[in-house]
């Protein structure tokens, strides 16, 4: 079950999600989407998104899955390990559509796998991660667990 009170106050925290305008849907516990069209400000050249775009897509789709997975027990999730592979370039005007999936879930490390693919359906991106879990209360005070 997911706690929609811990991932409400992630929401409402994620101003780095927010300044990129990543679009979350969560499909399931330990499986979420990020959607996110690239615009000019995500722009590294005139026609080529920046590579941190699509590094901080993918490392928000993981961690949203490895805190779906864990929120029920009243925790949330850091990111301790990240590894990308960028495969194909993103342009100006591609919708990237990022799915994040929780593979291992232990007490306190949580892996997970991602992959990118743009509006036509190619592979832009794939990336693993591993996360560590601790008590939401480190975090946020108006959780009384």
């Amino acid at each position: 079950m997911i706690d929609e009170k811990i991932l409400s106050l992630y929401k409402k925290s994620n101003k780095f999600g927010e300044l990129l305008e990543m679009e979350l849907t969560i499909l399931e516990q330990g499986l979420v989407q990020y959607k996110l069209e690239i615009k000019e400000k995500h722009l590294a050249t005139p026609l080529a998104a920046h590579g941190g775009v699509v590094a901080g897509l993918i490392d928000g789709t993981l961690g949203v899955a490895a805190l779906s997975e864990v929120a029920e027990r009243q925790k949330i999730v850091s990111t301790v390990e990240l590894k990308i592979n960028f495969l194909k370039p993103v342009a100006l005007g591609d919708i990237l559509i990022a799915e994040g999936q929780v593979l291992s879930a232990g007490n306190r490390l949580i892996y997970a796998e991602a992959k990118v693919i743009n509006q036509k359906d190619i592979l832009v991106a794939k990336a693993s991660g591993t996360f560590n879990a601790y008590p939401v209360e480190k975090v946020f005070k108006e959780i009384n667990p």
